[in-house]
């Protein structure tokens, strides 16, 4: 089911994060934000309190993140999950869970598509990036949760095969939707999936998103983390 929504870096940037924890939730960060811990701050400040590391992408390869899988073994992995939960008007589920009709909007390039066959599900936050901003170290459970992450609806996305492909592996200092009025989503959510999932980011890659939020509402983000 989907629901709607270097060690002393990493603990510094967590330091961070409890400073600037809501009231709620700032006595239990007090010494560090812990996984289920909730974070609420503007976005400006999540991204300056990502940790700054270089990447290296040495020894990744797409099949260390095991997708799609299908949790709840309702027979609907992962990818159908996503396709269900954000069709505009609901396909219907034959066997296997087999997707027909239906339609979708892609938010990526502001489309409208008749067919689930004409969607990918993208990885905001692209595989091959989350091995070059922390995942390289993670265990290979905590890369299945990554790559089948139902429990933050930013996580895991609906768009246009074409869009998701011209994106491919690439960071906001690379690619943006084609669609411009995405973009200050895009960022923030981006922002907030490496913050839920405590991932890095390099230097170019902040840059760009300091500036494309320059132009963008500094909008409170909710986070719960997931490790």
């Amino acid at each position: 089911m989907r629901f709607a929504p270097a060690a002393r870096t990493v603990a510094a940037a967590l330091s961070v994060l409890a400073v600037l924890l809501t009231p709620a939730t700032a006595h239990a960060a007090e010494h560090a934000a812990a996984p289920g811990d909730t974070v609420v701050l503007p976005v400006r400040d999540a991204l300056a309190a990502l940790p700054l590391q270089s990447e290296n992408r040495t020894g990744y390869e797409r099949t260390k993140f095991k997708h799609w899988t299908d949790a709840d073994r309702d027979g609907c992995n992962t990818r159908a999950e996503v396709l269900k939960a954000e069709a505009v008007t609901a396909p219907a589920q034959g066997p296997n869970c087999a997707l027909t009709g239906g339609s979708w909007y892609s938010p990526y390039d502001d489309r409208y598509l008749d067919s689930a066959s004409k969607l990918d599900v993208d990885h905001l936050v692209p595989l091959a990036e989350a091995w070059d901003s922390g995942a390289s170290q993670w265990t290979a459970k905590e890369r299945e949760l990554y790559a089948n992450d139902l429990d933050d609806a930013r996580d895991l996305i609906a768009v246009s095969a074409a869009s998701n492909r011209s994106k491919a592996d690439k960071d906001p200092s690379e690619w943006l939707p084609p669609y411009a009025g995405y973009r200050c989503q895009y960022d923030t959510d981006w922002i907030a999936d490496k913050t839920r999932w405590g991932l890095s980011i390099d230097a170019i890659e902040r840059d760009a998103l300091t500036q494309q939020l320059a132009d963008c509402p500094d909008r409170p983000i909710t986070v719960t983390l997931a490790r």
